[in-house]
């Protein structure tokens, strides 16, 4: 191979597909589309990748179960116990300083504080919650647990009851 064969069999200068030019052209009159039908005129496409033709889609057809927690679950970081020993003797331990730590990734609507393994210091822990045993873990060695209090619920109805007809 050389050069004065690499470009064998690759045509260059392929000239554009001009369509609808009239009969001569070769692709004049419905240009290269066909006679009506749907994908005929100008702008015509497919719906979308769901689309069965008008027919009732699957989707529709299949009957629905079950519910999504999406709209009010919520996510919490789970800290063990047994790793919070990373962090000095007396120190204040909060969502912040465990995202520091690397203990927390990622976002969340707070922590837990589970009693999995054991502690050697006194800390300040504040959480969202603690369980039972952690929370004797961490007053056994000195230190205090601060509980986070949820969010207040709104208050739904505000209106003033109607009288009492007479």
């Amino acid at each position: 191979m050389d050069l004065s064969s690499v470009h064998v069999g690759i045509n260059r200068r392929t000239r554009k597909k001009r369509v609808g030019r009239g009969v001569g052209s070769g692709m004049g009159k419905t240009g290269t589309r066909g006679a009506k039908g749907q994908w005929a005129s100008a702008g015509a496409g497919m719906p979308g990748p769901l689309f069965e033709g008008g027919q009732m889609p699957l989707f529709r057809r299949i009957p629905k179960r079950g519910f999504s927690h999406a709209t009010w679950d919520k996510t919490f970081h789970v800290v063990n116990i047994g790793d919070l020993n990373c962090f000095d003797d007396g120190a204040t331990v909060d969502a912040e300083a465990l995202k520091k730590a690397k203990l927390a990734k990622g976002p969340s609507d707070g922590v837990r504080i589970l009693g999995t393994g054991d502690l050697n210091k006194k800390l300040t822990v504040k959480a969202h919650h603690f369980s039972k045993s952690a929370q004797e873990k961490i007053t056994a060695k000195g230190g205090t647990c601060q509980l986070i209090p949820p969010p207040n619920k709104p208050k739904r109805n505000k209106m003033k009851p109607r009288p009492a007809k007479a």
